[in-house]
């Protein structure tokens, strides 16, 4: 006997600080890949497979995600301690919500629907990495369930895409999340990594999909491998005016890499090359030059 889904929790209120110079004009998840916005084409698949309770956490650029609830009908959930906690906070933002439950991140992309209505047992997506992965990489017992986490490995089972929790991992989850949220240690953990250390109690499987099925950019230059309209329309503002004055197009632009706050979260500016030069960005003073280094 299966779970009946109750809702599906949207993580979207990250910086997504890697994906610089995009990120700083709109939030990873509203850009726009092969015609359609990521998060649009996550709630329409949701939709699809029956799940109508979609509930979004959001905070960074909070502001531009508000028109989803009147297109889609979801609910939307501010997570005020983007700044200064990881993804837990994000969880902690929507704990009354937690049921049977998907939890999804807001850029991934799906190239087939990978939401039912009905699910057999919490589970994490995964692809199969054949060569070293810096991946999350799973082990399971003869159960069935996850016994053994590590970041890093090869031919193994890597954590990408979405979770499925049931109501007792549910239950489980928050009992340890409310129990360990004010130690100083927890601020920057992922939810995977509270999950990690708790693998006797928080039961998860595997859910094993091909690897050309989720998709994840945290790059341009990984967005425009897969979306090749990227390559000569970065659809930034900041890289349109920089090819400009370098008077080249925006495909010789490559190699962007963030440049983040080392004392925070955020990008602060980015590199980039052209014509095997490195230049960098400074983004609050919107000047840009040669790179030192």
């Amino acid at each position: 006997m299966g779970y009946q889904v109750d809702n599906a929790i949207i993580m979207a209120a990250g910086v997504s600080s890697r994906f610089a110079p995009l990120s700083y004009e709109r939030p990873k998840a509203l850009i726009t890949v092969k015609g359609e916005v990521l998060l649009e084409r996550q709630i329409s698949q949701l939709k699809e497979a029956g799940v109508e309770d979609i509930i979004l956490v959001v905070g960074y650029m909070k502001e531009q995600f508000a028109y989803l609830k009147d297109k889609f009908g979801v609910r939307i959930v501010e997570n005020k301690d983007y700044r200064t906690r990881n993804n837990n906070s994000s969880i902690y933002a929507v704990k009354e919500y937690l049921h049977n439950s998907y939890i999804c991140s807001a850029d991934n992309y799906f190239m087939k629907n990978p939401f039912e209505k009905e699910v057999d047992d919490s589970y994490y997506a995964a692809l199969y990495a054949e060569g070293q992965t810096k991946e999350w990489c799973m082990q399971t017992g003869s159960d069935g369930y996850v016994n053994h986490v590590q970041i890093g490995g090869e031919k193994a089972w890597y954590m990408l895409g979405h979770a499925f929790w049931n109501q007792e991992f549910s239950k489980e989850f928050i009992k340890i999340l409310l129990d360990e949220y004010d130690l100083p240690e927890t601020a920057g953990r992922l939810w995977e990594s509270i999950y990690m250390n708790h693998l006797d109690t928080l039961k998860l499987k595997v859910r094993q999909y091909d690897d050309d099925m989720i998709f994840e950019f945290d790059s341009l230059d990984e967005l425009r491998t897969f979306d090749t309209s990227y390559v000569n329309d970065t659809r930034s503002k900041i890289l349109k005016q920089i090819a400009l004055e370098l008077n080249c197009s925006e495909s010789e632009i490559s190699q962007i890499r963030a440049i983040k706050d080392p004392i925070g979260t955020e990008a602060i500016g980015f590199e980039f090359v052209y014509d095997s030069v490195q230049y960098g960005y400074d983004y609050k003073t919107k000047v840009w030059g040669r790179s030192n280094g």
